[in-house]
């Protein structure tokens, strides 16, 4: 009999810090440059963000999110055999924050890496725990996004250090006879790696290169926009669905406008749109699990729903999963 993978649990963590977009404005206007709550709100949605405190890991947000998930679904670690880390932001260079992550959890034994694929990285992670599950011999699965985004952002760049905040969120995979994960599509166009980049590495003992996020805003939201349009047809067209028979849509938190410019598009209602970028801002791998556990837990998506997760991001990347809970 085929298996399946379902999402059994979901869970989230987020920094103690909320920076609102007054309290923000203030703190740039202490280095000369000039926002407010109003222009942040019309270009992106965005009211407030979390912001790590010093000393507060990837690694550290990403197990709370776990345990969490791990509650929720009513298991302990040490029935996980394979963790999937989607994130940006490691703590070290190596070993992975999989790793880093399983020693804190206490699920050591399990297959444990990281996968970089910046704003889609929790979609793309979903998608191969999915595809290894499929092919047998793993049981259940912990899938994490996890960013603290703050540390690479230049504070001077109004353009992009009001869009991004600081968190994690997880799911449990569990192999099933019936099917959770419909349907999964990955992309990537490496010729668009400019417009959304963190350029800086270690190179001899020291960083080289630029260290803070870039963007090219408006060439992303172009991007963003169709590319999501694009994978949702896919997915939907691989599982033999509608955008009608879609319960829930739940891109990647960026910008209140791609949100809506998506749904549009797809011919989703507002109403079946998940938003969270107003309290999150973007907290890209984690933007999606973060999102999805909110709505599963406020009890808008229940047992039966179809629910679209979208991810897009640096890369290019981009991608689409159709899971039915």
């Amino acid at each position: 009999m085929a298996r399946f993978a379902r999402i059994i649990g979901t869970g989230a963590a987020l920094p103690e810090r909320v920076v609102t977009n007054v309290e923000l404005a203030r703190e740039l206007a202490k280095r000369g440059i000039e926002t407010s709550d109003e222009w942040i709100v019309t270009r992106t949605g965005i009211r407030q963000r979390y912001l790590a405190e010093p000393g507060l890991t990837t690694t550290a947000l990403g197990a709370r999110a776990a345990r969490a998930a791990l509650a929720d679904a009513g298991c302990d670690a040490a029935s996980i055999d394979l963790l999937v880390v989607a994130t940006s932001t490691p703590d070290q260079i190596f070993p992975s924050t999989a790793c880093l992550i399983q020693a804190q959890l206490g699920a050591v034994g399990s297959a444990a890496f990281d996968v970089q694929a910046v704003c889609s990285g929790f979609v793309y992670g979903l998608a191969v725990a999915d595809a290894m599950m499929r092919g047998g011999g793993y049981r259940r699965a912990l899938v994490i996004g996890a960013e603290i985004f703050s540390r690479i952002l230049d504070w001077n760049d109004r353009t992009t250090c009001v869009l991004f905040g600081d968190g994690a969120g997880a799911v449990v995979l569990e192999a099933a006879e019936r099917p959770g994960v419909l349907a999964a599509r990955l992309h990537a166009d490496g010729t668009q790696a400019q417009i959304l980049c963190t350029g800086g590495r270690v190179e001899g003992g020291r960083v080289t290169g630029d260290p803070f996020l870039r963007m090219d805003g408006q060439a992303v939201f172009k991007l963003a926009v169709n590319v999501l349009d694009s994978s949702a047809q896919e997915v939907l067209a691989d599982a033999g669905l509608t955008a009608q028979q879609v319960d829930w849509l739940i891109p990647h938190q960026a910008n209140v406008r791609i949100l809506n410019a998506t749904a549009k598009r797809l011919g989703v209602p507002p109403q079946r749109l998940v938003v969270t970028v107003d309290r999150h801002g973007n907290t890209s791998a984690a933007s999606v699990p973060l999102a999805l556990d909110v709505a599963r837990r406020d009890g808008r998506i229940r047992p039966g729903h179809n629910v679209l997760l979208q991810g897009v991001g640096g890369g290019f990347t981009w991608g689409s999963v159709l899971v039915r809970f």
